[in-house]
């Protein structure tokens, strides 16, 4: 769930980001005068980690956590991590972890298997408002180990003045490959491209998802399936024709900033980049609409964390009390407002819908999202096959889809 610039990190909580508190120790993470010193059964407050995005996810968490508190007599510290999965790493090998933690799914496997995780998703009362594909994303081994705290989609962003300058209407707004190739390539011109996107997974995915493919199904590695074959071949012919571009390509960090420079008239990109935009670009107008289907269907990627709670945590019954009132409908509403991620339980959709009417295409992609392969060393898989991406305009799909094979075939079983 990687976005390689710091500029992708504002507005979302659903993926792992830098935060901007410096922590004052190693090991855990948590400074020695933290207050422990409460009579609840455990023997002390709760240790609280996360991975901000910024200051308004850690000044919304740790609101969240004070009106808790202040509700259950329980005793909580949060700390805000300059780099999370070092710092949880260290906590665990320390043997002093946080109570309860961000933690991303390719973490899962590694924590679940050695035993560090509490397995306490079935524990909780809203197990089952979770949307389906989120709880996927955090089973291992048929055991629901925690609960998503928020998530996000990817959708087609659409620049709604370059749009109507091209002589488009809302009537084509593209719902096929063959009508995404079309305006892209009405958009097109000197300077600019018709669509742009990351050269990695975590875009060029949706195409594989949409061809009816994906890198892991039910278990099984399917990287080099005809599918996802054609959807690397639908990407580079594009490439070619001048019509699609990686964002770097553009001399862009990512495709929020080729968005925002008008340097790509479209882009696939998470609800992250409402928050840049209106950071970097106020008065960009753009339309939201879901991916186009491609022959396999509709398909995007979804990204998410989770509550994680330390297997030998001794206040995993406050824990679990936290992570409900954290994950309950007007909490995560009230996250969502504060530092834009979705909220990952189902009783929410009606009311982030009204509230965010123009965003309702990340929403729904919840129906066919995929997720990135949560298994133990997929993150390497990935991170190989994103560098074999960089060169897909002049590469070989389906010598790259090979290579990921043979990868994934080590790591899944």
């Amino acid at each position: 769930m990687t976005r390689h610039t710091t500029r992708r990190a504002l507005g979302i909580g659903a993926l792992l980001a830098s935060g901007t508190m410096v922590l004052a120790a190693c090991g855990s993470g948590f400074d020695d005068t933290a207050d422990t010193a409460d009579p609840t059964e455990g023997g002390g407050g709760l240790t609280i980690l996360i991975g901000s995005s910024g200051d308004a996810e850690t000044q919304a968490v740790q609101a969240a956590v004070d009106a808790w508190s202040q509700e259950s007599g329980v005793s909580a510290t949060v700390q805000a991590a300059n780099d999370l999965p070092q710092q949880l790493s260290q906590g665990f090998a320390a043997g002093t972890p946080a109570d309860v933690f961000y933690l991303a799914p390719e973490a899962i496997a590694g924590y679940a298997g050695n035993g560090s995780l509490a397995a306490y998703g079935d524990q909780l009362a809203n197990k089952d408002d979770f949307y389906p594909s989120l709880v996927e994303n955090f089973t291992f081994e048929d055991e629901f180990y925690c609960a998503p705290k928020d998530f996000s989609t990817l959708a087609l962003v659409i620049n709604t003045g370059l749009w109507s300058e091209a002589g488009l209407t809302e009537d084509d707004y593209p719902t096929t490959w063959e009508e995404l190739a079309d305006v892209a390539q009405q958009l097109t011109t000197d300077g600019r491209v018709g669509l742009a996107f990351s050269a990695e997974y975590q875009r060029v995915g949706v195409f594989m998802a949409q061809a009816g493919g994906g890198l892991v199904v039910d278990g099984e590695a399917v990287a080099d399936s005809e599918e996802n074959v054609e959807a690397l071949e639908y990407v580079k012919t594009h490439l070619e024709d001048g019509s699609f571009a990686f964002a770097p390509d553009l001399g862009a960090g990512w495709g929020g900033e080729a968005f925002g420079a008008e340097s790509a008239a479209m882009v696939i990109e998470g609800n992250w980049i409402t928050g840049a935009l209106a950071n970097d670009y106020p008065d960009l107008e753009y339309t939201v609409v879901p991916l186009p289907a491609g022959p396999g269907g509709q398909g995007t990627l979804q990204f998410t964390n989770c509550w994680g709670v330390a297997a030998d945590s001794p206040n995993q019954e406050q824990a679990l009390d936290l992570i409900e009132f954290l994950t309950s409908t007007d909490q995560q509403l009230a996250f969502s407002e504060a530092f834009g991620p979705m909220p990952s339980i189902q009783s929410a959709a009606d009311a982030w819908s009204e509230a965010n009417p123009e965003l309702t295409a990340f929403l729904e992609g919840a129906e066919y999202a995929q997720f990135p392969p949560n298994q133990a060393g997929a993150a390497d898989v990935i991170g190989d096959f994103n560098a074999q991406l960089e060169s897909l305009r002049t590469g070989d799909p389906a010598a790259i889809l090979g290579s990921v094979q043979a990868n994934l075939e080590a790591i899944v079983e």
